[in-house]
């Protein structure tokens, strides 16, 4: 909650009582209170700009200093107002206060995580065109494939402003839609700063540093891994996150374009089940396809045929990737590339098992403990009741298929491990809570969207587990969290044994 925006709402819950309390001789200080709170008005737009929650407080104050001016200035006294319309104003203002209060409760503008590591942090955003590939999930295009890839790295120190969290405004109310909510509710979004410099020089302090490339989940953005991407780069890596076109709830391109996702249409609970994993199997080539040419691509920037000023500093030697949900299964798919040395998965079952051998190369698994519950009950071999298919509004076939799935999964699972991977699970989680969605209201948290976990800790776990798993593999140091259990972190749990 901003500083002016809470003083608007107090200056107005101080108008109301001075009106209510004082019967007689309250047309001076209810004047002067109307004087103060229009002020806080004028400062609050100017210096942190309105936003649709605070409605009914705008609409408050103005109306005070209205009456209580004319009050203040006319010569004969205040005509008398009938008690039941007295009594119905005080009412709705009161009413309209409560709901403000809940309000800006409930869609805060809020801080994200401040990056721990050594390093500022700069920012650039790319936009590739695959010449190669067709796009397959807009048929009214006849188009290649588009991808908006945005970069965050180690930058010089810089004395310029930040730049905002969600830099492409016109997006907002289309991510409100995906949420079933009315396209205003999120644009106080804007407000929310980042801790990046756009376009800031890269840091001198190493000649190169490891690149890390990152995938959202279905309905996502790139914006919403905003604070894993600072807190790595903070840390000396350069983390592209690619908004992969028709899978986020919205990318905007150079020319004004928007496109919003279309690949929830690939899926249909009229499906069977073997319809439904041979559909996400054709998302996930193309998301695994939309990786390897982003890596095509950097490694032109790396020898400068595309124009950068990352040109030479990206060490392509040494290149992670890493995904939350669908993204993260993307990040193991995308994994068998030679050309990337690790990755990680936050809380994304697999696609294409049956496409591909095992993944010989180290993989780290962070999961839910919501969705290790789904796993376990596959290792323990437990079915579903009647009760629990009736109430999941599914079928005993298709949760055996489901099984017969994540069967294979845990077998994936034990293969990395042997490998040098780790699978785990964070207590008190769910879904969300592995992007910054988790941060936009605690209502979320109310509804068991997100875990029982605060976000700010589940933040500072997953980015602390993720740094140390990088660290490891793309700059043979760190590692300690990989061994084991640590005090630090006992929501942690590592999973020793799938079978």
């Amino acid at each position: 909650m901003r500083l002016f925006e809470l003083l608007l709402l107090l200056s107005n819950i101080g108008l109301f009582s001075l009106n209510f309390l004082l019967k007689k001789r309250r047309r001076i200080p209810v004047f002067v209170a109307s004087g103060i709170a229009t002020l806080l008005l004028v400062i609050h737009w100017t210096v942190e700009g309105y936003r649709i929650q605070l409605f009914f407080p705008y609409c408050i104050t103005i109306i005070f200093l209205a009456i209580s001016g004319y009050s203040y200035f006319k010569k004969d006294g205040p005509k008398k107002i009938p008690r039941f319309m007295l009594g119905s104003a005080y009412t709705a203002i009161a009413i309209m206060l409560v709901v403000t209060a809940g309000l800006m409760y409930a869609f805060p503008v809020f801080k994200l995580p401040e990056p721990t590591g050594e390093f500022k942090v700069g920012t650039q955003t790319f936009h590739f065109v695959d010449t190669n590939r067709e796009e397959i999930f807009d048929e009214s295009r006849d188009g290649k494939r588009e991808l908006m890839v945005q970069v965050w790295y180690p930058a010089q120190a810089s004395t310029g402003k930040y730049a905002p969290f969600i830099p492409d405004t016109q997006i907002l109310r289309y991510m409100a839609a995906n949420y079933g909510l009315p396209g205003f509710t999120f644009q106080h979004l804007r407000y929310v700063s980042s801790h990046t410099y756009s376009g800031a020089e890269v840091s001198s302090a190493q000649t190169s540093y490891p690149l890390i490339l990152a995938n959202p989940g279905n309905g996502s953005s790139r914006f919403l891994h905003t604070s894993q991407a600072e807190y790595l780069a903070s840390h000396g890596y350069m983390v592209a996150v690619i908004d992969h076109t028709y899978n986020t709830f919205a990318t905007e391109f150079p020319d004004g374009r928007i496109t919003t996702s279309t690949t929830n249409d690939l899926f249909s609970p009229d499906h069977d089940y073997q319809t439904s994993r041979e559909n996400r199997d054709k998302l996930g080539q193309v998301l695994t396809g939309d990786v390897a040419f982003a890596l095509d691509q950097f490694e032109l920037i790396q020898s400068g045929k595309i124009p950068s000023h990352l040109k030479g500093r990206i060490d392509l030697g040494h290149v992670g990737v890493f995904g939350h949900s669908i993204g993260g299964a993307t990040a193991y798919d995308a994994s068998y590339d030679p050309r990337i040395a690790v990755g990680i998965d936050l809380d994304g079952g697999l696609y294409r098992l049956r496409d591909r051998e095992g993944l010989r190369k180290p993989f780290l698994f962070i999961n839910s403990e919501s969705y290790f519950e789904k796993l376990k009950m596959v290792m323990d071999n437990r079915v579903y009741t009647d009760a629990e298919l009736n109430r999941m509004g599914s079928t005993r076939e298709w949760e055996d298929q489901v099984t017969e799935d994540k069967k294979l999964e845990l077998e994936r699972m034990r293969e990395t491990v042997d490998e040098g991977g780790q699978v785990l699970y964070i207590e008190n989680t769910e879904h969300l809570n592995f992007a910054d969605v988790q941060f936009i209201s605690p209502i979320f948290k109310m509804l068991g969207i997100t875990g029982k976990i605060a976000p700010e800790r589940a933040n500072s776990v997953i980015n602390a587990y993720m740094l140390d798993f990088f660290d490891r593999y793309l700059k043979n140091q760190g590692g300690n969290l990989m061994k084991g259990p640590d005090s630090r972190f006992p929501e942690v749990k590592f999973v020793t044994s799938l079978l």
